[in-house]
């Protein structure tokens, strides 16, 4: 099988024999198989790609083994004797871990996942993948919904401003807020006049469309 990956790094902390590792071998690859996390040594000249098992590795409250965060960053990555239910999928994929091969699985899908994974591509369920693709398509979609003239007006709104305007949208009266922030009536009168010019509002009910439409936006740029 021609393959890209110099060689196959088992990371195998149990003392049951590596199976994974012999199947690799049967489909052409070369393979190392290392018992202590301690003994890892990630050779950044060589194109290795490294298998982590889950099993017998100090995990984090997601499932994952500890090592693979420091990992993920250098090298390709994938988990094998993976117990199913046990593991956070999503958490992983969103960390870059290439994919996830369950100790239940069939040795002809372990195999697929195996040449999948060494050629560059990820090895999850499908619903997961697409859940995660159309999430980050409509986070692309609302960031450039999001026009310069509004990213100026949030630039522009103080904090004080915008803990108003969340307060406003929760239909919170001007007594309230000035009883919540301790200023005020007078005050609070005083900003929501600025509010209402510097995001073009003539009455809450506009601001409030305002709201609900830019609100999610002024974390990004403030």
């Amino acid at each position: 099988m021609s393959s890209n990956i110099d060689e196959l790094v088992f990371l195998h902390q149990i003392a049951a024999p590596c199976h994974l590792a012999i199947l690799a071998e049967s489909i052409g690859l070369k393979t190392r198989i290392v018992k202590h996390a301690a003994e890892l040594e990630l050779d950044k000249k060589s194109n290795n790609f490294y298998l982590v098992s889950q099993k017998g590795a100090a995990l984090d409250s997601k499932g994952i083994p500890l090592l693979v965060s420091r990992l993920v960053g250098h090298v390709p990555v994938a988990l094998y004797q993976v117990e199913r239910g046990s593991l956070d999928q999503e958490s992983a994929l969103l960390l870059g871990v290439r994919g996830l091969l369950y100790s239940d699985q069939r040795m002809d899908l372990m195999l697929t996942g195996l040449r999948k994974m060494v050629a560059d591509e990820l090895w999850y369920d499908r619903p997961l993948i697409s859940k995660i693709f159309r999430r980050l398509v409509q986070q692309l979609d609302t960031s450039t919904e999001i026009p310069a003239d509004t990213v100026a007006i949030i630039q522009r709104l103080t904090s004080r401003e915008r803990t108003i305007i969340q307060l406003v949208s929760s239909g919170a009266r001007n007594k309230e807020i000035a009883q919540r922030l301790c200023i005020s009536e007078h005050t609070v009168k005083a900003h929501i006049s600025s509010i209402f010019r510097k995001t073009e509002s003539r009455n809450r009910v506009e601001l409030l469309r305002w709201a609900q439409t830019y609100q999610s936006h002024s974390e990004l740029v403030s």
